[in-house]
């Protein structure tokens, strides 16, 4: 299966806490962290979630 990276380039300082779930949930918590993650519809749909907050970083 496909690999996508994502890394937080923004704070959840602020944000609702349903967006904070989601961040945790990505395994991402720090601006500048980033994580690889199978790239499927839930993690796809996650990542639409939090797009103001986080990118998916080219391989």
């Amino acid at each position: 299966m496909a690999k996508i990276i994502v890394r937080q380039y923004k704070s959840i300082v602020g944000r609702p806490e349903t967006q904070r779930k989601v961040v945790a949930a990505l395994g991402l918590g720090r601006i500048g962290k980033s994580k690889e993650l199978e790239d499927t519809p839930a993690v796809r749909g996650m990542v639409a979630k939090v797009s103001h907050l986080v990118e998916i970083v080219e391989k």
